[in-house]
């Protein structure tokens, strides 16, 4: 089969062309723009692999998803590409709008138009594979709640509500245009290559670099962990196989509190790389403000996608994981390079992401002052009108008043040349200024 990933430089999309690569009968294209989070580096051990191409593209370029559509002749689409972190959706949500909403609307299009030209078995085993998260269904109590299928939709943060749109997009595509797509929503990833921003990567290097370790409120919020490389086993099997317009959740069934994930990294480190004065990393802990829609609780029933596909999970749950954190041990030496790259590669994208909030910013000011514009040359064009009757009026009564003064002349020299007596003539002269008078008072 021939795949192409979307976002395939990312944490999950590096993991899914690393497992479809590791299948010499697959072939693999991914295609990332290679914002902040994609790293190539993650893809070093199938980088040169015959059945596996790289092609820098942004998903917001239609045209371009077309034809390497075409030039590749794929047969699955696993779009991953997306804007993922809730902190940056909430400080930022234009980029989450952007890619998550209207590139995924973009590559649909594009997906549709390849579709409709394709003919026989190509044409039948051509399949969309939208990925996704819990995240779309907003958050559960602290009870035995899960989860499914069915659940209502409920997004909380920008970054949520832009993927829940992005959900929506995908299955009417699938109702009205017939395209052939199937859905997977997933629970917390973690595993190797993931951008410090997220939970654990970001606990393991704090901590390895004397960092305060933050986390917000009481720690108590509850995720489901899922390995990655889990994550990446259950995606291909819902692309290959999944039934159209279904969708299917991936889960780990490892729901932690937060402040118990960090308290456990603290302790393995305390094992792996105990500190030169004998104290604990859990002191590094520092209790912060609650970020707004905190989600309290998120879990998944993968029931589903385990008796349909028969999926299994091979990862142990998060806090038997050692293994992740030997590997960070064996680079601690590069870890302050390594950090202030990725803070500096952050600090950039969050200059973009600033830049594009403000054009679209820009555009609605822009909108906002051409509507007011319109709105006052109307204004400006009823005035004009306004006067141009009043002026119109005021000739008429000018005319009325010159005709007036006429009538009144010609009524004065009548008298006079009947030789009328002062009295009438004055009483002549009284009516004539008394019309003049009428007709100055109605102009």
């Amino acid at each position: 089969m021939r795949f192409l990933v979307t976002g395939g430089a990312g944490f999950i999309g590096s993991a899914v062309c690393r497992h479809l690569a590791s299948d010499c009968s697959n072939f693999v294209l991914n295609v990332d723009v290679l914002t902040y989070a994609g790293n190539l580096s993650s893809l070093k051990s199938i980088s040169d692999n015959p059945n596996y191409a790289f092609e820098k593209a942004d998903i917001c370029d239609g045209d371009k998803i077309a034809e390497l559509l075409r030039r590749y002749n794929i047969d699955i689409i696993m779009h991953l590409a997306a804007e993922s972190h809730v902190d940056r959706s909430i400080d930022g949500p234009g980029a989450f709008i952007e890619t998550n909403i209207v590139g995924t609307y973009k590559i649909l299009n594009a997906a549709r138009g390849y579709y409709e030209g394709l003919e026989g078995d190509k044409r039948n085993k051509f399949r969309f594979h939208h990925v996704s998260t819990d995240e779309v269904f907003g958050d559960l109590p602290f009870d035995s709640g899960i989860f499914t299928e069915q659940t209502p939709y409920s997004p909380s943060s920008p970054y949520s509500a832009s993927k829940a749109a992005s959900d929506h997009l995908v299955r009417a595509w699938g109702e009205t245009y017939g395209l052939p797509v199937v859905l997977s929503n997933c629970s917390n990833n973690y595993g190797p290559f993931q951008f410090p921003e997220k939970l654990i990567p970001l606990i393991i290097l704090n901590a390895l670099t004397g960092l305060r370790l933050p986390v917000y409120g009481k720690g108590e919020n509850v995720r489901d962990w899922l390995h990655v490389e889990d994550h990446a086993k259950a995606l291909v099997l819902v692309a290959a196989f999944g039934a159209i317009g279904n969708s299917y959740n991936v889960g780990g069934n490892a729901e932690r509190k937060n402040i118990d994930v960090v308290k456990t990294i603290c302790s393995l480190l305390d094992k792996k790389t105990p500190l030169a004065d004998g104290s604990k990393y859990s002191k590094l802990i520092t209790m912060e403000k609650d970020r707004p829609g905190h989600d309290l609780r998120y879990a998944i029933d993968a029931s589903k996608l385990k008796k349909e596909l028969k999926f299994s999970q091979k990862e142990k749950a998060v806090k038997e994981k050692e293994t992740e954190f030997t590997d960070y041990k064996k680079k601690h030496s590069e870890l302050p390079e390594l950090l202030r790259k990725a803070i500096k590669s952050a600090e950039h994208e969050g200059i973009a992401i600033i830049e594009r909030d403000a054009k679209v910013k820009m555009n609605l000011l822009k909108k906002e002052v051409e509507s007011s514009q319109k709105a006052n040359d109307l204004k400006i064009k009823s005035l004009q009108g306004t006067i141009a009757k009043q002026e119109i009026q005021i000739v008429k009564l000018s005319g009325q008043l010159e005709k007036a003064l006429q009538q009144a002349q010609s009524l004065a020299l009548k008298a006079i040349e009947g030789s009328a007596n002062a009295e009438s003539f004055s009483a002549i002269k009284a009516i004539a200024m008394e019309q003049a008078k009428n007709v100055n008072k109605s102009k």
